[in-house]
């Protein structure tokens, strides 16, 4: 669709004519969506890994159940996930025992530094 933009404005010197186009003005809304993920099986990464490279969804993963059945496939769905959120430059990090979060590259998972406790030591000074 095209707007002679200097008859619009009162103005008729000539034809000159500046398209615009009106489908492409329409601005996406994009919303972040922290959404729940529970990886019963390997199979369940898909879903998790589809949703993170959409690039506006943050996973909150939940891996209690495959983590009771078969450790060395969560081990396997984990690097998986690790390698997928790295090459978004996004983060991830397990919270507890039991829940992973992964991030796109818009997020970053705050890392508080490991205190370091008193050292131990095995003889009395005297």
């Amino acid at each position: 669709m095209a707007f002679n933009l200097k008859k619009l404005f009162g103005k008729e010197a000539g034809e000159e004519y500046v398209e615009i186009d009106l489908n492409s003005s329409t601005p996406k809304e994009s919303k972040v969506v922290v959404k729940p993920f529970v990886l019963r099986q390997f199979d369940d990464i898909n879903d998790i890994l589809n949703s993170l490279r959409e690039g506006y969804t943050i996973a909150v993963i939940d891996i209690k159940t495959l983590k009771t059945k078969d450790v060395i496939e969560l081990k396997r769905a984990i690097a998986k996930i690790k390698k997928t959120v790295d090459a978004l430059e996004g983060s991830i990090a397990g919270f507890g025992d039991n829940t992973i979060i992964a991030t796109p590259s818009f997020a970053e998972i705050h890392k508080a530094p490991i205190a370091k406790g008193k050292e131990k030591t095995d003889f009395i000074h005297e």
